[in-house]
């Protein structure tokens, strides 16, 4: 039986896997139990994203966040960890006229790989796993991924989230790659209406 800490990068699972889907009220528990072995025990999980803000056309996104945080604060030995969600007015050259310039909105989500990255390394240094899962893309984990797997001998299952082939130096860097199937997503949904923690009734946000 294997102990596994299951590490979730949230923006990175929502963009890859879940946007416009029917499945995003996602119990990750649930998700990572299907992608193990049976034998296999999850003690850990760490889940990285930032506070969204109201933008045009989503003006409920934070209140849906906070009802979704408030379900996986449901789930035992979930951690929340979350970075910052900025906001900045750049300017840009327009395609047709590079000479002319536009002014745009650009959001940017900060921290969550490197907190990701940290508490993957901490977590196998104090020897809290014996395999873990990474739910993520992002080529910046590579490094931490495989001094995990090659200079800790701890393996790491890269998760591959969109459907395609996994990123090759990521693939090489990890232990073990599995692939998300929308079947996985399907069967592991928090059921439509669940109690929280203090007792509290938490229901799925309408449209998800």
């Amino acid at each position: 039986m294997g102990r596994v800490c299951v590490y979730i990068d949230g923006f990175n699972l929502y963009y890859r896997a879940l946007k416009g889907t029917p499945y995003r009220w996602l119990n990750p528990l649930h998700l990572a139990q299907r992608l193990l072995r049976p034998e296999d025990t999850v003690e850990g999980l760490r889940y990285f994203s930032a506070r969204v803000s109201s933008r045009a056309g989503d003006q409920d996104a934070p209140r849906n966040q906070q009802v979704y945080f408030s379900a996986l604060r449901t789930l035992p030995n979930l951690d929340i960890h979350l970075g910052r969600f900025l906001t900045k007015t750049k300017k840009r050259p327009l395609a047709a006229d590079p000479r002319s310039f536009v002014e745009i909105l650009d959001t940017e989500e900060k921290g969550s790989d490197v907190n990701l990255a940290v508490h993957l390394l901490h977590d196998a240094w104090r020897g809290r796993f014996d395999v873990a899962l990474v739910l993520s893309q992002d080529t910046d984990l590579i490094e931490p991924i495989r001094l995990v797997c090659k200079e800790l001998t701890k393996p790491v299952g890269l998760i591959w989230l969109d459907g395609r082939q996994a990123n090759r130096d990521m693939a090489a860097a990890a232990g073990f790659v599995r692939h998300i199937s929308q079947a996985d997503l399907a069967a592991a949904q928090f059921p439509a209406r669940l109690q929280g923690v203090q007792g509290k009734l938490i229901e799925k946000p309408q449209g998800w």
